[in-house]
């Protein structure tokens, strides 16, 4: 039986996450937050639980990390 939760309301829904810009000149800072998605390689993508932290940690680092759709 359906209980008509939507899967945002579920914390289900996820957000794919890509690395395209190296962290070479930045701070150690940005390098961390990176690090901390999960991400090791340039141009890789990973999926996390679409949250309001992990969008702050990516809304960090524009210049780094975009949403993947």
């Amino acid at each position: 039986m359906a209980t008509g939760k939507s899967k945002a309301a579920e914390g289900k829904s996820k957000i794919k996450v890509q690395w395209y810009r190296s962290t070479i000149a930045t701070p150690k800072a940005h390098k961390e937050l990176v690090r901390s998605l999960g991400l090791t390689k340039l141009n890789q993508i990973v999926e996390r639980p679409d949250s309001a932290s992990t969008r702050g940690m990516v809304k960090k680092v524009p210049h780094l990390l975009r949403i993947v759709e």
